[in-house]
């Protein structure tokens, strides 16, 4: 049996158990980015808040996945050891690794997209587990790479899967969103939709990745059965 059999459904019964704890990451996160925006926007001029706002933003994306990864390592046994303050300090430590490989991987399957679209696949595939890689086993985002592609391989097709079904979920509850926020001004309806996707998506997305790690490191280090023995003629 594929070791991502499954992997979305253990995902969604962590999400729902424990999600006041996990949705508490990403809405502080959310909510933070959205005040500090609006502040910025009143202080600044534009531009500079526009820019200022993309730096924030993107730390704190990449430390909200790095906390959301440490957060469901912490929850497998099925309660909460680490207090919020707690996991993002953790994941604070690995922030610049994350951070440095996430960028590089993200260029590298944007090239990889717009060039042929396969090679983007392909990288997207070997490389999904980076983040938790990073994490979990204090590599750096170069090993993160090479440990993230030993990880899948064999796996690839599976993982792929995984990523797809993953990307439709979100798709559709997009959909369903924007439907609901429909009756709003545009750009009320575009900030609910940005905040609320975010907040609840970001930390099944994360669940889904770091339980696929997981599996996937078991897989690998579990050594394979040996052979019975040839039955008596």
């Amino acid at each position: 049996m594929s070791p991502t059999s499954g992997v979305i459904s253990e995902a969604w019964d962590v999400y729902k158990a424990h999600w006041r704890h996990l949705l508490t990451f990403s809405f502080v996160v959310y909510a933070g980015v959205a005040v500090l925006s609006a502040l910025l926007g009143a202080v600044f001029e534009l531009w500079l808040a526009a820019l200022i706002m993309a730096v924030v933003s993107l730390i704190a994306f990449f430390w909200l996945q790095a906390a959301l990864v440490k957060a469901v390592e912490d929850v497998r046994d099925g309660r909460a050891d680490f207090s919020l303050s707690e996991t993002f300090d953790l994941a604070r430590q690995h922030l610049t690794s994350v951070i440095v490989a996430a960028v590089i991987a993200g260029l590298g399957i944007v090239i990889g997209l717009i060039l042929l679209i396969v090679p983007g696949l392909i990288l997207l595939t070997w490389w999904a587990v980076i983040i938790p890689v990073v994490v979990l086993e204090n590599r750096s985002a170069g090993e993160a790479f090479t440990r993230s592609r030993e990880l899948v391989r064999g796996y690839g097709w599976n993982v792929f899967g995984v990523i797809v079904l993953v990307v439709l979920l979100l798709i559709g509850f997009n959909i369903v969103l924007s439907i609901i926020l429909t009756p709003l001004a545009d750009w009320l309806q575009s900030f609910l939709s940005q905040f609320i996707s975010g907040t609840l998506t970001a930390p099944f997305t994360a669940t889904v990745l770091t339980l696929l790690y997981f599996r996937l490191r078991t897989a690998k280090e579990t050594p394979a059965a040996p052979p019975a023995p040839p039955t008596p003629a």
